[in-house]
């Protein structure tokens, strides 16, 4: 009689099956596809009693509690590989990211000596204003120097005019003085003039008066004939006294006043020379001051206009220099920020870098083990167990089940491209073992 036993993971447990494969002389295990043919045992009669198997009672809570441990470990492994495929795509694009920047990069420093060519340009530009601005500091101290100048023959010719206002102020109140005087004397000359023809008539008027006295007079006068007394000649000579008394105090009196009147015609004249000369220098002067002044209104408009030129131009080189320095400062602050940049671009190539490299390793690390995986899977063998009892005097084998490491890989395998999971059943019977 012929027994075969094939016992399935449900109805053994751990122990079971090792007290099962205790017994090594009676019962003959071999890998399938061994080579030979079946060997005959014997089969002691006292292993065909019914076995007392006492299942424990905790077997299926741990069986359970295995098959729980074994779905967290297949999610936490499918998870596993999700990151990696995640980590696979970030590599990439961090890849063609790093590609971009390098060609941002060669951008960059093509665009440096555009950079220096304008910065070079602008310096050339800041010293040929500062070479204009040097000119007309120099235009501006030479025409500082002759406003300077003007300003002192300015202050020269208001000094003249002020003195000859001044000598001008004298001369009119010495030429009032003389005309005062002229009218002072003047007004004499008139009253002294009707003195003299006052006197002058009155003398006329007197001797008028004598001469009708001494021809109404008629004197009777008893002489003596032995005396001879001539009275016409006596008369005659008082008369001729008191005409030459009067003939010279005459000349005198028009003597003494034509001199007086000559003197103050004289002097008259003197002063009216003096004054048309005064007035002449004063007109002179006066043409003089206003010269001066056009000559000074014109270098006043010539300064101002100079002056509005220079501060022109100090505006202009200062907006230049200013717009100089606002692009030389654009541009520096362009070139820290590529810098700036550049730095961060290394070091995020850098840290790019790092990833990948941790990311290489990790990939590596789960190829590993994904590798030893599947080779311990693809060199676990399955167990075949026979039990021959030769009661009738056949032979009977009984071939238990045969469980290959190939078709548990494609039943519960995992594969690194679509993902892993683990089959429970196909890994309790790994554990529980075979009859």
């Amino acid at each position: 009689m012929s027994v075969s036993c094939s016992v399935l993971f449900q109805s053994f447990s751990s122990r079971s099956a090792n007290s099962l494969g205790s017994m090594g002389r009676k019962i003959s295990m071999g890998r399938s596809g061994c080579s030979g043919g079946i060997t005959n045992v014997t089969v002691n009669q006292s292993l065909l009693a019914p076995l007392n198997l006492e299942i424990d009672p905790s077997i299926q809570r741990v069986r359970t509690d295995e098959r729980n441990q074994i779905r967290g470990l297949n999610d936490k492994f499918a998870s596993f590989i999700d990151k990696v495929r995640f980590l696979e795509q970030q590599n990439k694009m961090l890849e063609t990211k790093w590609s971009l920047l390098q060609e941002q990069n060669t951008a960059h420093y093509q665009i440096e000596p555009l950079f220096e060519a304008f910065i070079s340009n602008l310096r050339r530009q800041l010293e040929n204003l500062g070479c204009e601005r040097a000119r007309l500091e120099g235009e501006r101290s030479n025409m500082e120097q002759s406003v300077d100048e003007l300003r002192g023959k300015y202050e020269d010719e208001v000094n003249r005019r002020t003195a000859a206002e001044n000598e001008f102020v004298g001369l009119k109140r010495d030429v009032d003085a003389s005309f005062m005087n002229k009218a002072e004397l003047q007004t004499k000359a008139d009253s002294l003039t009707d003195e003299i023809n006052f006197l002058r008539t009155l003398y006329d008027a007197e001797i008028t008066q004598l001469q009708a006295q001494i021809s109404d007079t008629s004197v009777v006068v008893s002489m003596d004939n032995s005396r001879d007394l001539d009275l016409d000649g006596i008369i005659a000579e008082v008369r001729a006294q008191y005409e030459d008394i009067a003939n010279r105090s005459r000349g005198e009196a028009e003597a003494m006043y034509q001199s007086r009147f000559q003197e103050l015609q004289s002097a008259a004249g003197r002063n009216g020379n003096d004054l048309q000369s005064s007035r002449n220098e004063i007109c002179e002067l006066n043409r003089s001051i206003q010269r001066l002044r056009g000559e000074i209104d014109s270098m006043k408009g010539q300064r101002s206009a100079l002056e509005s030129s220079i501060n022109e131009a100090e505006e202009r080189g200062e907006a230049a220099v200013r717009d100089a320095k606002g692009k030389l400062s654009e541009l520096e602050a362009a070139l820290q920020k590529s810098k700036q940049d550049m730095a961060r671009q290394l070091r995020e190539y850098q840290e790019l870098m790092n990833v990948k490299l941790a990311l290489d390793i990790e990939i590596t690390t789960y190829k590993k083990m994904l590798e030893g995986e599947e080779s311990r899977l693809s060199s676990h063998d399955s167990v075949n167990i026979s039990v021959l009892h030769s009661s009738t005097g056949g032979k009977h084998r009984s071939g238990g089940n045969s469980h290959s490491g190939s078709g548990q890989k494609q039943k519960g395998g995992f594969s690194a491209s679509s993902g892993a999971s683990f089959s429970p059943n196909s890994t309790s019977k790994h554990s529980s073992g075979h009859c």
